[in-house]
Order: C-alpha cells, then structure tokens, then sequence
C-alpha cells in the first residue's frame, strides 16, 4: 500500500473544512489552500527514508537521474512493433535507459500469464539496474477507457462510466470501484494508475470527458474522485488525478490539437480547481496535468502541462501541492504541432513537472534534457528536485 510521505518534500497537508456544498459550477464559492502540517524534524523513519534519497542521488549519475523522468512505451527503447514479451532485448534496454517506468496499451495485453510474466520480467530487470522499482502504468478509469478491460483478454469485472457512476451518487460504489480495478491490476503486476478522472464537466459541448467525468458538480466529483483514489490505493496502486486544472471546461481535444478554456483563476477555483484541492487535502500522491491552455490566466497560450504559471505558482505554491506531477501523454497533438520531443520536455520540468509520459522522440526528449543541463537552462539540482520526489513515491512501494 503507498503509505504517507513523511520528509520536507512531500509534508502531509491537513484535510479543510470545504466551502458549505456547491451545485454545479455557478457557486461563487472557491477553493483555499490547505493549511500544512508542521514537519517532524524527529523520528528515525524519516530520517532513514532522506538518508536513503540522499544516497542514491550521490551514486546516480546525472544520465541515470534525467531516465527517472521518463514514462514511456516499452517500444520507444525496444525494436519491436509492439512489445508483448520481456527478455534479453528488454533487459539490455533498461541497462542502457534506466527510465522511471513503462506505460502500457491493450496491444501489450495479451492474457493473464502473458501480462504478469512481462510485468515480473521488466520490473525485476529495473529493480535490478536501478535499486529502486519502475512504475508500470496504464490507463485503466473504467467504462470507455479500460486498457486490461477492454481487450476482452481479461476475467475482470464489467465497471461503466463513470458519467453512470456519479449520476447514481454512490460514494461506496466508487470506492467499490477503485478497489475492483486496483485488484485485477495489482495482480496483473500494475503499480501505477492513471486514474480517476477529477475533471468537472462545466462545458455541456465537451465530448473528451463526457462519460469519464462524475459530472457538473465539484463536490459530487470530489467525493467520488478521492473514493476511487482510496479504493486503488488500498490495493497497493499509485492513483493520478487527472487532467489539470480540469479538461471538462474545453470542447477541444488534445489528442488532436489546441484546447484551451477562457475561464479566468477565479472561475477555475470556484469550480474546476474544487476537485484537485480537495485530493491535494486527501494527500493525494500524483496529478496529471494537462495538455489544455489557460490563456485569461497565463496571459499566452501554452498548455498547462508547460506552464511554470500553471504547475509551479498555482498548483504547488498557491494550492499547496508538494506530490508528483506528470504530464499527460507528451505525443498528442496539443504538443507535437507546436514544440519538437527535446523543447516539450525541458519546458515541462522548467514548468515543475516531475514526470514525463510518453514524449513522442523518447531519445529526442531525454538528450534535450541531458544538454538543457549542460547549457544551464536546467540546473541539476532542479533534476534532483523532481528525482526526490520520484524516490519517495518508489521508496514507499518496495
């Protein structure tokens, strides 16, 4: 089970009294940031898990720090079409790029046995390189985006859409929900999931999260939002809220191109941001932010995913988020037509994003980075920041 950060970079933050309820998105009700715990200087576990960080960093060097960064498809480091085995080849491509994790596709997923073997296979191998375990990710919400569930491969149970879900109001259901897929994928060898969706569907046009979202009410999306979250993570799996500050304002996809809202902050926070400051209440581990722009709150058009405005002012310092932050899948269409694999990810961690998914040039994007260092448009201590926070999530799962 991901147990609770307990050093300076990731301090618990106390559960608010949120504002009395609101009833869709025309409340003038907005969010605060919580107030944070002390931290606890003392106390030997602590200790232990900092001095633990420290020691990697020291012996990491900066080629091994910079592929934590990364989630990618076993394919971006593989010669395969599609990956559905891992041996030698697997092997001696994490020896080469020890990445932060793998993110797979129903097109990996063959069966149960299949499933687990290649998991065991790549994770023992990470274990092995590193020290430390690889996330093994996949997109797994229920309903219309179900990678194991949708293949047909699997005997898991049928969950709906989460639209079905919310409509009914059933807290426990949710819960119910994230524990039934936490199971099947924690069994499968999964320790990561990109999922639940928290995004508030305040734009009736929006066809991206129409049935992913719980609905119109911040609230309702919250409380079933963070049941799901608790429903996977009592079953040992990394849960993502996405998609930051909220896909459901837009009409556009951004597997296709531009999105963007033209809410300003205030609007935001009194409806879209509800969702991700109350999971940032309910210590939540990881966000995904997204690809969308927010062009009456940064003042241009850049996607929030590359945004210091967006990731680094507001989301950590103005809500007071200290977990990790990773990108939406780096190869859609909002980022390709505008910045090339190498530009999109040093922008993204000079924006105080940690992780990087799924850039389309894997190698592209991992030596922009390696040479963002060596010009000094990022520093290796800002590589080190996000390298922490990375550990303390990896420290906790072994």
């Amino acid at each position: 089970m991901i147990l609770k950060f307990r050093q300076k970079y990731m301090a618990g933050l106390l559960c608010l009294a949120m504002a009395a309820s609101v009833s869709g998105c025309g409340s003038s009700n907005t969010v605060e940031k919580p107030e944070q715990e002390p931290e606890k200087s003392s106390g030997q576990e602590t200790v232990s898990v900092q001095q633990q960080i420290d020691g990697y960093l020291e012996k990491m060097t900066l080629e091994e720090k910079v592929a934590q960064l990364f989630i990618i498809q076993p394919e971006a480091i593989l010669d395969v079409g599609t990956a559905v085995a891992a041996g030698d080849a697997t092997r001696e491509a994490i020896d080469k790029y020890p990445v932060g994790g793998f993110v797979y596709f129903g097109e990996n997923l063959q069966s149960k046995e299949q499933t687990q073997e290649m998991l065991r296979n790549v994770q023992a191998y990470s274990t092995e390189r590193t020290g430390f375990p690889a996330f093994l990710s996949v997109d797994e919400e229920g309903g219309t985006v179900a990678r194991v569930a949708g293949t047909g491969n699997f005997d898991v149970p049928a969950i709906g859409d989460m639209a079905d879900i919310g409509a009914a109001g059933d807290v426990d259901a949710a819960k119910q929900v994230g524990e039934d897929i936490g199971s099947y994928l924690a069994e499968l060898g999964f320790n990561l999931d990109f999922a639940p969706v928290a995004d508030v569907l305040s734009n009736p046009e929006n066809t991206v999260v129409r049935k992913r979202s719980f609905g119109s009410d911040p609230e309702l999306v919250s409380d079933m939002a963070i049941a799901v979250s608790d429903g996977l993570e009592e079953k040992g799996l990394l849960s993502a809220y996405k998609h930051f500050p909220g896909h459901g304002a837009t009409s556009a996809d951004t597997h296709k191109g531009y999105a963007y809202t033209d809410k300003t902050l205030e609007e935001l926070e009194a409806c879209e941001l509800i969702p991700f400051q109350r999971c940032i209440a309910a210590d939540a581990k990881c966000i995904m932010a997204a690809h969308i722009s927010a062009p009456k709150v940064t003042g241009d058009d850049t996607p929030t995913s590359l945004s210091k405005t967006m990731v680094t002012d507001i989301l950590r310092e103005k809500m007071g988020y200290t977990g990790l932050v990773v990108t939406d899948a780096m190869n859609m269409g909002a980022i390709t037509e505008e910045y090339t694999s190498g530009e999109a990810a040093v922008k993204a961690l000079q924006a105080g994003v940690d992780i990087v998914l799924m850039p389309e040039n894997f190698q592209e994007a991992y030596q922009g980075v390696l040479d963002a260092v060596a010009d000094g448009t990022l520093t290796e201590e800002r590589i080190d920041e996000s390298v922490t926070r990375i550990l303390m999530v990896k420290l906790d799962m072994q």
